[in-house]
């Protein structure tokens, strides 16, 4: 029997998801950018709020906030399924696309907000495919700094004050 998922009504939560088999099915430009498509059409579906995220070759990272009540096991269950489901259609493919149900942690304070923020933002940093994060086309400081919020919300203003060049739409040398 699994451990229930700790769900809070209101936070905000790091959520990971890993491959089957930790396979890099996520390596391609076209299947992060199908990743990215999903997480859009999600957002018309389901209210949330995404503050970052990291699309790696094997596994993701969200920082993501249900809103109006929306259940974190629902728009995840869609997001995931539904990726899965247009991944094995373009491959011709059948069975699981994640290794497991995703993995949820509730960021309880502001300095656990921090410490995840620069955790995702730095994935591509630690696994040396980017000297910078804000180099990384697939985590959200990249968003940040282009000023794209389609998928992602405005920064507030902590991570304004926190990261004010990784949150502006100008570079600062």
């Amino acid at each position: 029997m699994r451990k229930p998922r700790s769900l809070v009504q209101g936070a905000r939560y790091h959520v990971t998801a890993r491959a089957n088999r930790r396979e890099l099915i996520l390596n391609s430009i076209g299947i992060k950018k199908l990743f990215m498509k999903t997480i859009k059409r999600a957002k018309k579906k389901y209210k949330f709020a995404l503050t970052t995220f990291c699309i790696m070759g094997n596994h993701i990272h969200l920082m993501i906030q249900p809103l109006n009540n929306e259940s974190l096991s629902i728009i995840m269950q869609w997001i995931l399924a539904t990726f899965a489901i247009n991944y094995n259609n373009i491959f011709n493919f059948v069975g699981h696309v994640w290794y497991d149900r995703f993995h949820s942690s509730i960021i309880k304070s502001f300095r656990q907000y921090i410490e995840t923020f620069i955790y995702i933002a730095d994935n591509p940093v630690k696994a040396k495919i980017v000297q910078n994060a804000e180099l990384y086309q697939f985590g959200g400081i990249w968003y940040l700094q282009k000023g794209l919020y389609e998928v992602l919300e405005p920064p507030d203003i902590s991570l304004k004050l926190i990261f004010p060049r990784k949150c502006l739409q100008l570079s600062i040398p």
